[in-house]
């Protein structure tokens, strides 16, 4: 057992990790909506930042769907997404984030008549910069929202063809429930024909059943969610042999109710079965925290051990869409930030200490 004399939040703190699940548009802090409805002359139905925020309190996924797609009105012009992008690219790198691959959902923008191209202007000036900055490396992965139809998603996939250098993936979100992964199979062959790699939401409000449907028929390369694959012991074995990452949201969980609490939350099960876990923050502006939260909340509800803590966030540079080599380079990095807070101590410090 690795014996460091950092406190577990500590080590939390100065390890590099990578985020695999993060909605660009779930960033939006309230001070910024704001600022930007402000900017583009448009009214908000909350009266501030604190009374918005007390509006956080969600049922269920489209409880929270609702203020989301409100929320994301703001966004207007390429300077909007720059601003959004680099506000969630600086909070990233304070929590050590050196590798993020962010979601964004262009029908968001798009049905209400913002230009695919300044959508992409925006955010794609932001991530150059960060790159230029050294402050982390990003990759983008376009998402189709699944409650709208399968010929807005093969719209949405035709204007980002030219874009093809810029956008590594598509992925599947929004409202899980009645929207199976097996409605947009069309869409991800032709996705994949021309050359995007392919995720999916799945396993999260919708059953066990929809993460076999991602792997068998949309050939996703990793599940977004995927928590309530515990329900399919057999699934859970595939997931394991077959290496396919997780990207598991606690916070998220526990505020959209898929989980009581965070005590309750089966990651630590389901890293103990051998599954490719990763910690991440999927909408922090609306959930409670990004993901060094995260990370600091699971440890101290679920007991997550340093070791569990270095696996976590190597899993995470595991499952990217990295190079290899750039990918060992970060892997190397994790490893000697981890060795350097080794200690003979006996003892490991916990945040509550």
């Amino acid at each position: 057992m690795l014996r460091t004399s950092l406190s577990l939040e500590d080590l939390i703190r100065r390890i590099p990790k990578a985020e695999l699940h993060i909605h660009i548009e779930g960033s939006l802090e309230p001070e910024l909506m704001f600022e930007l409805a402000a900017r583009n002359g448009l009214h908000l139905h909350h009266a501030s930042a604190a009374e918005l925020r007390r509006a956080y309190d969600f049922g269920d996924l489209q409880s929270f769907l609702n203020i989301y797609y409100e929320g994301a009105r703001v966004l207007c012009t390429a300077r909007d997404f720059y601003d959004l992008t680099t506000a969630y690219i600086r909070q990233a790198a304070a929590d050590n984030v050196r590798h993020a691959e962010i979601f964004f959902d262009p029908q968001t923008h798009t049905q209400r008549g913002i230009a695919f191209e300044t959508v992409m202007e925006g955010i794609t000036a932001a991530l150059h910069d960060a790159r230029s900055n050294d402050r982390m490396s990003a990759l983008l992965i376009l998402c189709f929202l699944r409650d709208q139809s399968v010929a807005a998603a093969m719209a949405t996939l035709e204007e980002a063809l030219p874009y093809r250098d810029q956008i590594v993936a598509v992925g599947l979100d929004s409202a899980e429930r009645g929207h199976p992964p097996a409605k947009f199979v069309e869409v991800f062959v032709r996705a994949r024909s021309e050359g995007f790699r392919t995720v999916a939401h799945a396993g999260e409000e919708g059953p066990p059943d929809y993460i076999r449907e991602a792997l068998d028929l949309l050939e996703v390369s990793r599940i977004d969610h995927g928590v309530r694959c515990e329900e399919d012991p057999a699934l859970v074995v595939q997931l394991a042999a077959r290496r396919i990452p997780l990207t598991v949201c606690p916070l998220s969980n526990v505020k959209l109710r898929v989980f009581p609490s965070l005590e309750e939350h089966n990651l630590r099960r389901l890293l103990a079965c051998g599954l490719c876990v990763t910690i991440n923050s999927d909408d922090p502006a609306y959930f409670g925290g990004y993901v060094n939260a995260n990370f600091i909340a699971a440890q101290r509800a679920l007991g997550l051990t340093s070791e569990e803590i270095h696996r976590l966030a190597q899993n995470s540079f595991e499952a990217s869409f990295l190079k290899p080599g750039e990918r060992r380079r970060f892997i190397d990095e994790l490893d000697a930030t981890v060795g350097s807070g080794a200690s003979p101590s006996p003892e490991v410090i916990s945040p509550r200490d």
